[in-house]
């Protein structure tokens, strides 16, 4: 299962009909929503802006919507088309500016279909997917004289999202690769001479 880094558009022009595809990163529902509410406030002009969302480690969450175009002839094939992409954690929009000439229901769901697999395409040709990897957040707190040393050796793990914090002592937040966990805290065990352990809490990205 892939999951979204980064935006991606593509735009087709179907008989006088404008038609603009784009893929938005988001994780929860609540985030679709306000990633949906800001792309029909910027196309507020537009005849219809339809959407499909696919979320969950197993592409679980599933949403859709026609947007007043005719039921089934928008966000059910954009849906189809990310559902069989393989693919999480991804919203796509189809915003369209109607040019005056009737699609009819199977010219519609070939236009939001064909727009669906278009963006896909040019995503996978920008490398915009990555592979979901399961991660565990950790928190650990290190004394100055070791920290240099924990730096390059962090380099050795798939670590993300790294905040560190300096007071009396650094305290450093972040998340690892769940399958790296346990090795990462034995070392870390190691280095400190038993004084430090991370702390682990379950998180997947």
């Amino acid at each position: 299962m892939n999951i979204l880094v980064s935006c991606v558009t593509s735009e087709t022009v179907i008989r006088g009909s404008r038609f603009i595809a784009e893929l938005l990163p988001c994780t929860t529902q609540a985030e679709a929503r306000a990633l949906l509410k800001r792309q029909k406030e910027r196309y507020a002009d537009a005849t219809h802006v339809c959407h499909a969302f696919v979320l969950g480690p197993n592409a679980e969450i599933l949403g859709m919507s026609d947007d007043g175009e005719p039921s089934g002839t928008a966000g059910r094939p954009m849906l189809d088309v990310l559902k069989g992409h393989g693919c999480t954690n991804i919203l796509l929009t189809v915003t369209r500016y109607f040019g005056g000439t009737l699609l009819g229901t199977g010219g519609l769901v070939k236009a939001y279909g064909g727009s669906a697999k278009d963006v896909l395409e040019k995503a996978d040709e920008q490398n915009a997917f990555e592979l979901l990897v399961a991660k565990q957040t950790f928190t650990l707190t290190v004394a100055y004289s070791v920290y240099d040393e924990l730096k390059r050796f962090l380099s050795n793990f798939h670590v993300y999202d790294l905040q560190e914090s300096f007071a009396t002592e650094i305290s450093i937040k972040g998340q690892i690769r769940q399958d790296e966990a346990e090795s990462f805290s034995a070392r870390v065990f190691d280095m400190t001479n038993g004084k430090t352990k991370p702390v682990f809490s379950s998180g997947t990205d």
